[in-house]
């Protein structure tokens, strides 16, 4: 199931009182996704691996009047196990829950054929995109069971649910996303607090899209302020009961 809510007009206190945690938040959709989050409602908490960027995001968040955010720099390529516990344990004594995260941090690669491809870039990029990701969320996972109404949000690809040739490492790291959040969808159904899905962003107006196509004119592309409705309903109440589907930000090209 595809699903797109482009049009969802989010009420202003949609995440009101709700912690959540932005993966990649210094920049492009990660930081319009905080910046969102914050507006409407939400004590945000920045991850990344630039500290400078998350300060900026963070002021950014305070000068628009949000609930002030938090910061919690990391890099997903030297993490170890060790320090996504120690974050769940500084989350637990700060929040005391988690009630939702956004898995955007993400690495392209090099898009060429698989049979150039060097082996130390494809760990990199599955570390980034899918290992590290998969670790911190069973760090955070009691923190989302102490949430009344919790959402998990990977990010995915359009070359992780068809193959497209070059595109190497981030295209199976998107298909093991899509793998993953199934898996972990039908783990956690029975609870019916922790909903974990999908999202495709689509073609978006950023730094990752300008690497992968040099040649596109990137005001042709939507903002990454354009496709947050998706965002915002993903992780608001109104999308409960949705639970391991896949959605896309943007409607099918015609």
């Amino acid at each position: 199931m595809t699903t797109c809510k482009i049009d969802y007009q989010a009420p202003s206190e949609l995440l009101h009182d709700r912690v959540i945690l932005v993966t990649g938040a210094g920049d492009g959709i990660g930081r319009a996704a905080a910046l969102a989050y914050a507006r409407h409602g939400a004590t945000v908490i920045l991850l990344g691996r630039t500290t400078a960027k998350l300060e900026a995001v963070y002021d950014e968040i305070e000068a628009a009047g949000g609930p002030q955010p938090a910061i919690f720099p990391l890099n997903f390529e030297g993490a170890t196990l060790k320090d996504y516990h120690d974050m769940a344990e500084t989350l637990d004594r700060e929040f005391g829950r988690l009630d939702g995260i956004l898995h955007n941090a993400g690495l392209l690669g090099r898009i060429m054929p698989f049979e150039q491809y060097n082996p130390e870039l494809w760990e990199q990029v599955m570390q980034v995109n899918i290992n590290g990701p998969i670790w911190m969320t069973q760090a955070l996972l009691p923190l989302l069971k102490s949430s009344p109404d919790a959402s998990v949000i990977f990010t995915s690809s359009g070359v992780g649910r068809t193959g497209r040739a070059y595109w190497g490492a981030y295209a199976v790291s998107k298909f093991a996303t899509e793998g993953f959040v199934e898996v972990l969808a039908d783990e956690l159904e029975h609870l019916g607090s922790v909903r974990v899905n999908s999202l495709n962003p689509g073609a978006t107006r950023t730094q990752m899209r300008r690497t992968a196509y040099p040649g596109e004119d990137p005001d042709a592309l939507r903002t990454p302020e354009a496709i947050m409705p998706t965002y915002l309903w993903l992780m608001g109440p109104e999308s409960r009961g949705h639970n391991g589907e896949k959605f896309d930000a943007q409607p099918p090209k015609a």
